[in-house]
């Protein structure tokens, strides 16, 4: 598995800020922002997608999801709103091989369903 982009980020090889991390993941804003809050949960261990979580990881998604939550209460928009995303290969715009949730949020999202 080739190395990825957040695993030299995560071990302090580039001036990207971490706005949060813990023992299991950590948060930086999107370099391409689709909204005024665009955040990327990150977890250390590298997954390239869903299709890999198995049992025993459950416990990790929901840190991650957990994480979301807090971040967006200190970005400010737990209360008006956000979307949280996940990237599932080719079709669906994943650009980076290693599993992060997106918190979008800060505007007036469009509606997708």
């Amino acid at each position: 598995m080739a190395e990825s982009i957040f695993q030299k980020i995560a071990r302090g090889e580039t001036d990207t800020e971490i706005l949060f991390q813990d023992d299991r993941c950590f948060v930086i804003r999107d370099l391409n922002p689709v909204a005024p809050v665009h955040l990327l949960i990150i977890p250390f261990w590298k997954c390239t997608s869903l299709a890999y979580i198995g049992p025993g990881q459950e416990p990790l998604i929901g840190h991650l999801l957990a994480v979301a939550e807090e971040m967006a209460r200190r970005e400010g928009v737990a209360l008006s709103g956000y979307r949280l995303v996940v990237n599932q290969g080719p079709d669906s715009g994943q650009e980076i091989d290693h599993l992060h949730v997106h918190l979008i949020g800060g505007t007036k999202l469009s509606n997708i369903g």
